[in-house]
């Protein structure tokens, strides 16, 4: 059983760094795709960062592109998403993703991730 599970969110002020955790147990990471998507509410799950498997590639939504970053430690079978300079218009819920059968092309497509954490939240406010 592939079991995903997030921590890290909170509540934060504009400008402050927050680190997202996201621990896999039951499949092996490192040669999967791995990826942070986020929901507001009433909208559809959006892409906001991926790794794809092994090969170092990583991919950002332009909304986070500099400010994020995602990383991953197959060691501890764990995905990471640091994220700096925060804004008010991050605020969502953060879900990671994880599968091993998605290609470059469909990195940033939810609907090619089979395994999924149960989401945390991210609130940036002052």
């Amino acid at each position: 059983q592939v079991q995903l599970v997030e921590s890290g969110g909170g509540l934060v002020q504009p400008g402050d760094s927050l680190r997202l955790s996201c621990e896999v147990s039951g499949r092996t990471i490192s040669n999967a795709a791995k990826a942070w998507f986020r929901q507001f509410p009433g909208k559809e799950r959006e892409f906001v960062a991926a790794l794809f498997r092994n090969t170092g590639r990583a991919a950002y939504d332009d909304s986070v592109k500099g400010r994020f970053t995602v990383s991953a430690d197959n060691a501890k079978n764990t995905v990471f998403l640091q994220m700096d300079s925060l804004k008010s218009e991050d605020t969502a819920v953060y879900y990671c993703a994880f599968g091993q059968r998605v290609i470059l092309s469909s990195l940033r497509n939810p609907t090619a991730y089979d395994y999924w954490g149960q989401g945390t939240q991210v609130t940036v406010s002052s």
